[in-house]
């Protein structure tokens, strides 16, 4: 399977938001305004099957040393062929050329992350301002199920 991956551009938004909406209606995805999605625009690297975008994430970076995979979705019908890993492999080497030192995910898929060399950590070890910025916008929060877990480069 011939999968590119690029950086995202404005235009991609419309097609971006289009494919993660079922899974924000599920909880599985924090809701990202037409908005926030442009102002983080470099952030987010898409997978194209000819032209097609079946998948996505962003690398959001929290501190000179820090930065997390979110928002990570592959199209239904092309999960399990690896688009995903090569996303976030994609977006670990861009985060070491920054000069990175630790990614991290939340995430309901856990052994996926862990499979990726990412090892599980205390929630309370997140940065604050990422509770606060992001998980208060959840339909589950206080009482989340996601599991948080940490990649050193």
């Amino acid at each position: 399977m011939n999968i590119e991956f690029i950086k995202a551009k404005l235009c991609d938004i419309v097609n971006m938001q289009a494919l993660i909406a079922p899974e924000i209606e599920s909880g599985i995805i924090l809701p990202r305004t037409d908005d926030e999605v442009a102002t983080n625009i470099r952030s987010y690297t898409l997978a194209l099957k000819e032209g097609e975008l079946v998948g996505f994430c962003a690398l959001h970076i929290h501190a000179p040393s820090l930065a997390e995979i979110r928002s990570l979705i592959i199209k239904e019908e092309f999960r399990g062929k690896k688009i995903g890993e090569n996303l976030i492999n994609t977006c670990l080497e861009e985060a070491r050329g920054l000069g990175l030192q630790k990614v991290l995910s939340l995430t309901y898929k856990q052994s996926f992350f862990e499979r990726l060399g990412f090892v599980e950590i205390p929630k309370e070890s997140l940065p604050e301002h990422k509770i606060w910025a992001d998980c208060i916008k959840c339909k589950h929060f206080p009482v989340c199920n996601e599991v948080s877990l940490i990649k050193n480069l």
